[in-house]
C-alpha cells in the first residue's frame, strides 16, 4: 500500500463554518484554505459543485427560513462517522507492512534472499512516492488523520526497500537517493504542518515533487515490462524535461491562469497513478515468477484492503474523486486483486478468500449509501 481555521462567526456551528468555508473555494486541493480537523488525495471532484454543507449553513446565508434541525444533525452526524472510519484506517496502516516486514526478515536470517525478489521494488517505489507526494497534499489541507495514514505508508515501505536492498534486490546508487528524498519530505512536511517553514521553500518542494513524480511514472511504467521492451531511461528522461519545463512556466507567467491551477493539481493525480501502477507491477511480477508468489504477506494485502476500505466513505461524503479513486482502487485491485491472484496459484484458502471478498463487498454496499444523502 498505503497511506489526507476560519475565522470564527458566532451565529454559525463548526461543521456549518467548515462547509461555508469548502463552498467558497475551487476544487482544487491547493487552492483549498486548510481547514482545522478532519482526508489521501489532490482532487478534480465528483462534479463542479462545491463540497454539499448541511441545510443550517445553506439557510444562514441563502435564506432566513430555518431548515428542520434533523437534517443538519444527520449530516454531522455521517461527517463525524466517516472522520471516524478515516481515523480508523490508522490501525491497519500501522500494520499493513508489519507481516511482510517480518517475512522478508525471516527469509534474510534463513539466506533465503530470492524470495525477497518477489516483491518489485520498481513497485514499492511508487507506492512510496505515491505516499509521499499525498502527504504534502494532506498537510497542505491539515487533514490529520490522512496525514498520520500517509506518513505511516511513507515509512513502513521505506522499511520494506531497505530490506530489498538488503537482499541486493535494490541498486546502492537509488536506495541511497532515496533515502535522502524520504527523510528531506517527512522533515519539510512536518515544518508545513505546523507552519514553521516560509511559503517560498513550500513552492519549492511542491514544484520538486510535481517534476518527481512526472518523471518516475513513465519510467517505472515502461522499466516494469523490462526485458519485454528495451531497457531505457528515455521515458523518464523525456518526461522530465517536459515536468521541468512546464513547472518553469507556471512559474514565470508564461502560463494562463488555468494551466497554472492544472500544473498545481498534476502531483495529486501523479500520486494517484503511481497508487495505481503499484498493484499492476505487482501482479506482473507474480505472472513471471509464480513460484515467488510465496514470498508475499496475504494479510499485508488484507490489511492494504482494509486501509483503503475504510477511507471510501469519506472520500465519497467530500465528494473527492482522487481519494476516492486511490482508496477504491488500491481496496480493489491491490488488496483483492491480488488476493485474488494469490488464490489462483494455491496461495491462500479458498475460506480466506471468499471472507475477504465478502467483507469488500458488504462494505462498499454500505458506503455507497452516502452518495444518496
Amino acid at each position: 500500500m498505503t497511506p489526507y481555521a476560519v475565522a470564527p462567526l458566532a451565529s454559525l456551528p463548526t461543521a456549518s463554518l467548515r462547509c461555508l468555508f469548502f463552498a467558497s473555494s475551487l476544487r482544487l486541493p491547493h487552492l483549498r484554505s486548510p481547514r482545522s480537523h478532519s482526508n489521501r488525495t489532490p482532487t478534480p471532484s465528483f462534479s463542479t459543485a462545491p463540497r454539499r454543507c448541511p441545510p443550517s449553513a445553506a439557510s444562514a446565508v441563502d435564506s432566513p427560513a430555518p431548515f428542520p434541525s434533523n437534517q443538519a444533525s444527520r449530516f454531522q452526524q455521517w461527517d463525524s462517522m466517516t472522520a471516524k472510519f478515516a481515523g480508523a484506517s490508522n490501525v491497519p496502516f500501522l500494520l499493513i507492512q508489519l507481516p511482510q516486514i517480518l517475512l522478508n526478515s525471516r527469509n534474510l536470517v534463513a539466506g533465503n534472499k530470492a524470495a525477497l525478489f518477489a516483491l518489485p521494488w520498481l513497485g514499492m517505489l511508487t507506492g512510496l512516492l505515491g505516499n509521499l507526494t499525498l502527504l504534502s497534499y494532506f498537510a497542505k489541507k491539515k487533514e490529520t488523520e490522512a496525514i498520520v495514514v500517509q506518513t505511516l505508508g511513507v515509512v513502513s515501505i521505506y522499511v520494506v526497500i531497505a530490506q530489498l536492498a538488503t537482499a541486493g534486490a535494490v541498486p546502492l546508487p537509488h536506495f541511497t537517493a532515496l533515502s535522502a528524498v524520504v527523510a528531506s519530505g517527512l522533515v519539510l512536511n512536518f515544518m508545513n504542518y505546523f507552519n514553521w517553514i516560509g511559503e517560498g521553500v513550500w513552492l519549492l518542494w511542491e514544484d520538486f515533487i510535481t517534476i518527481t513524480g512526472l518523471s518516475v511514472l513513465p519510467q517505472v511504467m515502461w522499466s516494469t515490462f523490462v526485458p519485454f521492451v528495451p531497457n531505457s531511461i528515455l521515458p523518464g528522461t523525456i518526461s522530465c524535461i517536459m515536468a521541468v519545463a512546464a513547472v518553469i512556466m507556471a512559474r514565470t507567467g508564461k502560463l494562463s491562469e488555468k494551466g497554472v491551477k492544472f500544473i498545481r493539481s498534476v502531483s495529486g493525480w501523479t500520486a494517484t497513478l503511481l497508487f495505481m501502477w503499484m498493484p499492476i507491477a505487482q501482479m506482473w511480477t507474480s505472472y513471471l515468477n509464480p513460484d515467488n508468489i510465496k514470498g508475499l504477506s496475504a494479510f499485508t494485502l488484507l490489511l492494504g484492503m482494509i486501509g483503503n476500505g475504510l477511507m471510501v466513505p469519506r472520500a465519497l461524503f467530500i465528494r473527492d474523486l482522487m481519494w476516492f479513486t486511490g482508496a477504491s482502487w488500491a481496496s480493489f485491485l491491490h488488496g483483492w486483486g491480488n488476493l485474488a491472484w494469490m488464490y489462483c496459484f494455491n496461495s491462500i484458502s479458498r475460506e480466506f478468500f471468499l471472507a475477504a471478498t465478502l467483507g469488500l463487498f458488504i462494505w462498499i454496499g454500505f458506503s455507497s449509501t452516502l452518495c444518496t444523502l
